[in-house]
This record gives C-alpha cells, structure tokens and sequence, in this order.
C-alpha cells in the first residue's frame, strides 16, 4: 500500500454572524460547501498557503490572525493500477478577516462559488465535515488545539 500525505490550510472567516464558504464539488459531482482552503505547495509556509488560497477561491485577501487547531484523518484511497493509497490529511485551521478584494468565483480551479453564509443556516448546507470541524474550533478553542473524535 502506497502511502500518501497532503498538509492542508483552511481558513475559518465570520464577519457580521456569516461564514464565508468556497463550493466544490464531491466525488460523484454533488456541490458541497467547504472552507476556503487547500493544499500547501512544496517548501511553502501553512500560513502563506491559507492567504494564498483564500485569496484564489474568494478574491478575498486574507490575514491570519490564529491557528485555531489541527484535523487529521486517514483513509484508504482507490489509485491508477488497481494501487490503493494509505491517504493521511493534516489539515491546519487559521481564523482571519478580511482586509481587500471583492467577492468572486475561482477560475479554473476546484471550487465555482464563493459565499457568506449565515451561522445559523450552515448546518442545512451540504458540506464537508471539516466545516463542522472548523465551526466547533473557532466556538470552543480547546486548549489541545483539535476537537475531540
């Protein structure tokens, strides 16, 4: 089994009780909400990554202004050739605001809408767990820094 490590940078936003959320899309097609956020590049800070991103999916710049906590996850994923992957996601949350740029879709790239959503209506949106994840980091600020599984 081939084993597979991506480390990740998420941004958590709330600005007049909304979360700001990027749309991508899941496996089989279905649009699912997500925090705006990816894959940090080879040498690249996390930090960097998260302002980077933010700005990419949104048009957001963004400023990090804490690490609220870590998230990982492993699972097995189907690869080329029959080869599965040992896949472990290390997934870094920063809360932020942001400082410039206008609203606007991602071009080209794995999401097609950003959003403000309000608190109280995330839990009806399609979405990822690492929403819930990063809600319940950004409400509780464990001092362990991740939230209990």
């Amino acid at each position: 089994m081939r084993e597979e490590l991506r480390v990740a940078a998420y941004a958590i936003c709330v600005r007049d009780g909304e979360l700001l959320l990027a749309r991508g899309r899941d496996d089989d097609g279905t649009p699912e909400w997500m925090l705006p956020g990816g894959g940090m590049d080879h040498g690249e800070d996390p930090y960097d990554t998260v302002v980077r991103e933010v700005e990419e999916e949104t048009g957001y710049v963004f400023e990090a202004t804490g690490l609220l906590g870590v998230d990982s996850f492993r699972r097995q994923i189907p690869r080329r050739l029959g080869v599965i992957a040992d896949h472990h996601a290390l997934r870094l949350v920063y809360e932020g605001r942001i400082t410039g740029g206008e609203l606007r879709p991602e071009a080209n790239g794995s999401t097609d809408l950003a959003a403000w959503h309000p608190l109280d209506a995330v839990s009806g949106l399609n979405r990822i767990g690492l929403v819930d994840i990063g809600l319940t980091l950004w409400r509780e600020r464990p001092a362990v820094g991740r939230v209990a599984k």
